[in-house]
């Protein structure tokens, strides 16, 4: 007897295709080397996914599937166009002849892609953009948003990117030692990005993505593997584990978001916590600090503490000193003056925060809100709070700011 597949919904569809895109692409960046051709198939795949999923159910493992259809659709449009003596599909076609599409193909696509992405002939934002289209699988909207520019100019800063990579035959590997130097900071950079636009996602309904989450931690782990002398590989995968411990207590069963103050530490991955508190005491033996093993030291302070009461606020305050010293920025500034405002009250902190030139930024006018709310200045508070509600594109935290709006005393 048959047995009836329970309908997959649209958006489920979607949620996988999320999940496995970064992968997808960069499988058949290799198998095709070209950027667009690999974009299009995937595409293609999600097309074909959308009409036979929701009836078929999910495959048993839907990033084979998904690779193999995009892989199929390319070589049959490739076929056709290099029919017309197109030289750019019949190149295409000789790639795709000698190289096997296996999701688990020996090496990391993915991390070929990302130093791929990160080479230095492209300019730092552009590296940042492509990295996020391709390996996050943000929408150019989203990366447009994250920017602060119109999507337009991003769409055209992507096709730019990627013409470069073409026209200048960058290639699709990890580089030799000799030029990694060069690479390592603008590659950790976009890990972190992708991990923070999935623990605290840009815009939409969802305030984290889950995958986004993983797959950074995922890479991370291959660049500390593959870069053992690089501290801050380290440092920036304790930084990731430690921040990501805290997930499972960042939202309450009805979606709420839930401050780090107020959460349920019970609830944090202790695993996680000891794996990250581990990679920082090596960070600390090798002696040779850098931004992102200090930011996994504050963050290892924060773990440490069974309540918010018992956090070493002063030790933070300290770690912040030191990561402003080596780089300098008001973003640093802002959460340094948080933990003074812990330690000296909220008039010390405002002080601080209001001589920072971040208006464009949105946990900047949060910030100012709630110290503003604890100093017993409501209008004031209001202000800052619609101010960082009209910067806010995520739903959760939209909502979470309304509500501590709407909490503060009449007049």
């Amino acid at each position: 007897m048959r047995r009836v597949m329970p309908e997959l919904a649209a958006a489920d569809v979607e949620r996988v295709f999320a999940a496995e895109y970064g992968r997808a692409v960069a499988v058949l960046v290799r198998v095709f080397g070209d950027i667009d051709i690999a974009q299009d198939a995937v595409q293609d795949a999600f097309i074909a996914a959308m009409e036979h999923w929701p009836s078929a159910g999910l495959p048993p493992r839907p990033a084979g599937w998904i690779i193999a259809t995009a892989r199929n659709r390319a070589i049959d449009r490739l076929r056709r166009e290099s029919s017309r003596q197109d030289r750019h599909a019949q190149a295409a076609l000789l790639h795709a002849r000698d190289e096997p599409a296996e999701e688990g193909a020996v090496g990391d696509d993915r991390l070929r892609l990302i130093f791929t992405c990160c080479h230095p002939a492209l300019a730092p934002a552009a590296q940042v953009a492509l990295t996020l289209r391709l390996l996050g699988g943000l929408t150019t909207a989203e990366i447009a948003r994250a920017f602060v520019v119109p999507e337009a100019t991003m769409a055209q800063r992507l096709v730019r990117a990627k013409s470069k990579i073409r026209d200048a035959h960058i290639p699709y590997r990890i580089p030799g030692d000799r030029d990694l130097p060069e690479r390592v900071s603008a590659v950790l950079a976009v890990v972190y990005l992708i991990f923070n636009e999935g623990y605290t996602a840009s815009s939409g309904g969802r305030l984290i993505r889950e995958a986004l989450c993983a797959e950074a931690i995922r890479l991370g782990r291959l660049l500390a593997q593959r870069l053992p002398g690089e501290s801050e590989a380290l440092g920036l995968l304790a930084l990731m584990l430690l921040i990501d411990s805290r997930r499972p207590a960042r939202l309450t069963s009805d979606g709420d978001v839930v401050l780090l103050p107020d959460q349920d530490r019970r609830c944090w991955d202790h695993r996680l916590i000891a794996e990250g508190q581990a990679l920082v005491r090596e960070c600390l033996r090798r002696n040779r600090p850098g931004p992102y093993q200090i930011q996994a030291a504050i963050n290892a302070v924060h773990s440490d503490a069974p309540t918010a009461a018992a956090t070493d606020w002063r030790q933070i305050v300290q770690l912040y000193d030191q990561l402003l010293a080596i780089a300098p920025s008001p973003i640093v500034a802002l959460h340094r003056a948080v933990a003074v405002g812990e330690i000296e009250g909220p008039h010390a902190a405002l002080t601080i925060v209001d001589q920072l030139d971040l208006q464009a930024y949105q946990p900047f006018h949060a910030v100012r809100a709630d110290l503003l709310r604890r100093l017993g200045r409501p209008h004031d508070a209001a202000a800052a709070y619609r101010a960082a509600i009209d910067r806010t594109q995520n739903e959760s935290e939209r909502a979470f700011l309304q509500r501590r709006l709407q909490a503060l005393p009449a007049g």
